[in-house]
């Protein structure tokens, strides 16, 4: 039996907040998937897997998971820390690989890995930028390519979190490698896609503390400012913030020298407006996930069709190394008050 006849079986590692929503998708909607196997350090997170999702093989070691010859395909949820040797043991072992954003937080390391996958042709290694699967995304991206804007030359983009008074990212700052790469790293990719992928230059970054002083030990910020220049003259401005008040809101505009494009503005749940004396209101928002539902299921959908041989995956290895440099570089001018070179 071929691949291409039975459904792919995965084996998911990191069962976190966006791993249980990484399994429950690939359990319940995506056909051509079927997952089979989880793999995470605490035993209650194994118990949900039972019994939530009907997974029986469970493992708390990762080398486990990959020692079971009818496990097709590994997804990385895990810790961002664990990537690097996670998605090498998995291509080595001959498994495809889907590992969530950062790839690491070295460029060096994802520019090994990307050679590493590349010594691998048979197996589909991709990083999860879910964004590159939005429906209005793509939209705006297929707009551009078809020339309706002229020639992109400006990107604005900004990731912005509503307040979380549990402080989740500032326990997870110390690991996070600090906001340009933990949030602003989609921004980035979203903008090098818009604009064709030219390769940044280099960048300026600067920001504030609004409401967590406890992010200077790990010296981040709750809210970042990015500019990033390009080769051939365009330009990118980042925007990202932990601390918004109503609720999450990730927006997109991209400026042509025939057209503009936006994407997201107003931070709109659904198509409902009320209006009366008070004031004319819609509902918001909630999280990130609420915004892009869609665009992880399809990611994952797409994943899956690949390492089937159905499709074809619209990013590489290199354009997550490529993002993860210009967000080092980004997190260098956060230090040093002064304009970084993109280092290769």
């Amino acid at each position: 039996m071929t691949l291409n006849e039975h459904p792919l079986n995965v084996g998911i590692a990191g069962l976190g907040r966006l791993g249980r929503r990484h399994a429950a998708c690939l359990a319940r909607q995506i056909p051509d998937a079927r997952l089979m196997a989880a793999c995470n350090r605490s035993a209650g997170a194994l118990d949900w897997a039972r019994q939530s999702l009907g997974v029986e093989r469970l493992h708390t070691d990762f080398h486990a998971l990959l020692a079971d010859p009818e496990i097709d395909a590994v997804v990385l949820a895990t810790p961002s820390s664990d990537h690097p040797a996670q998605v090498r043991a998995a291509l080595e072992a001959g498994k495809h690989v889907f590992v969530e954003k950062p790839l690491s937080l070295d460029p060096e390391v994802c520019d090994d890995l990307a050679a590493l996958a590349r010594m691998h042709p048979a197996q589909v290694c991709m990083v999860g930028f879910e964004r590159r699967f939005d429906p209005d995304l793509v939209e705006a991206h297929q707009a551009i390519v078809a020339g309706r804007l002229g020639r992109p030359f400006f990107v604005r983009s900004q990731t912005c979190d509503r307040h979380d008074p549990d402080g989740f990212f500032v326990r997870f700052a110390p690991t996070s490698g600090g906001i340009f790469l933990d949030c602003s790293v989609h921004d980035i990719d979203l903008a090098r896609w818009m604009l064709g992928n030219p390769r940044a230059t280099r960048v300026f970054a600067s920001g504030t503390i609004a409401m967590h002083p406890e992010l200077a030990a790990c010296d981040d910020v709750d809210n970042g400012m990015a500019i990033i220049e390009f080769e051939g003259g365009a330009r990118a401005m980042l925007y990202a913030s932990r601390t918004m008040p109503h609720g999450h809101e990730t927006t997109l505009e991209v400026i042509g020298t025939a057209g503009t494009v936006q994407v997201g503005y107003g931070a709109r749940s659904g198509s409902t407006t009320f209006r009366s004396a008070q004031g004319v209101v819609h509902p918001v928002l909630p999280d990130f996930h609420a915004r892009f539902e869609k665009a992880f299921q399809q990611e994952l959908a797409t994943f899956v069709a690949a390492c089937r041989g159905t499709a074809v995956l619209p990013m590489t290895l290199d354009d997550a190394a490529e993002a993860t440099r210009i967000a080092m570089a980004l997190k260098r001018s956060l230090a040093t008050g002064q304009s970084e070179p993109v280092r290769r």
